[in-house]
């Protein structure tokens, strides 16, 4: 393969991508049992092999990143192929979502629309801390919540019921914690591009304690949400599933206390990881309940 399209492949970031599934088990395990096998399992490569590699890649086009990135401690250079590459990869992510709905690929393609105004040099929303973040935590969390029950065909009453709608809610939240904290490492990187990112307007300690406070804010949510929907038991799973985030979490302040220079990028792709696979874990748990009880 050509250099600069083995460079553009890598500038997509799909394994990265898989970081954002927690908010798809997520969506899963409340719309269960109401679930086609089939319909999740487009919904799911769609989003994780189109979608979210696609916006990886319109972000690092215009980024032009010469520090660590998501995913990429060394990112290659940004050439041509790389745009053709998330163009192509817009309108398959499009024309596939046709095939479950067109309500589910007109969300599909305002998210890529987003996508694209968080990046693009004429607009670039990423360069207003506020707004870029409301952007990130609306789009990434709450609407790709129900983003994937419309594709995976929920009851339209039930997507919007106010217990629904409260998880959502609960999407945005997680997203508002862990969002800043993948910034915390860039701070140099994003003040020489002037932007203006929450976590740089944070501060370092204000990262940490905006994120722990976002955090436990989308705990009591969620705990709240599912007394209303007498679900408990998946508030107790969702903690043993999530444990191993708390210690982390709670190792990693510990180091940035005694050292700044411990907010690099190697410990805020440690926190993604052991984050993105606990949570799924916990809410992959949470579904497999819901389909057994429901069997």
């Amino acid at each position: 393969m050509n250099s600069s399209w083995s460079d553009a492949w890598r500038l997509l970031r799909i394994p990265f991508s898989l970081f954002l599934m927690p908010i798809y088990w997520f969506a899963l395990s409340a719309a269960a049992p109401e679930i086609s096998f089939w319909k999740a399992l487009a919904v799911f490569l769609i989003l994780h092999l189109l979608v979210y590699p696609a916006s990886n890649g319109y972000n690092s086009y215009y980024d032009r990143d010469e520090g660590s990135i998501g995913g990429l401690k060394h990112p290659p250079k940004v050439t041509q192929s790389l745009y053709w590459l998330v163009l192509l990869f817009d309108g398959l992510a499009v024309l596939f979502s046709l095939f479950l709905s067109v309500t589910f690929a007109a969300m599909v393609l305002l998210y890529l629309l987003v996508s694209k105004a968080y990046s693009y040099k004429g607009i670039r929303l990423k360069k207003y801390p506020l707004i870029s973040t409301a952007v990130v935590v609306v789009f990434q969390g709450a609407f790709t919540y129900l983003m994937v029950q419309v594709g995976i065909g929920y009851a339209e009453q039930d997507l919007l019921h106010t217990n629904n709608l409260l998880l959502a809610l609960v999407s945005s939240l997680f997203l508002c914690g862990s969002y800043p904290l993948t910034q915390v490492y860039q701070h140099e990187e994003d003040a020489r591009r002037g932007d203006q990112t929450l976590s740089l307007l944070l501060g370092l300690w204000g990262t940490f304690y905006f994120a722990a406070a976002s955090l436990l804010t989308a705990t009591a949510v969620l705990f709240y949400t599912y007394w209303r929907r007498a679900e408990l038991l998946h508030g107790v799973l969702f903690l043993v599933g999530t444990g191993p985030v708390v210690w982390v979490f709670g190792q990693w302040l510990w180091k940035v206390r005694r050292n700044a220079r411990e907010a690099n990028f190697e410990n805020t792709m440690r926190m993604n990881k052991v984050s993105s696979l606990s949570m799924s874990f916990a809410f992959g748990l949470i579904l497999l309940w819901q389909l057994y009880t429901n069997h």
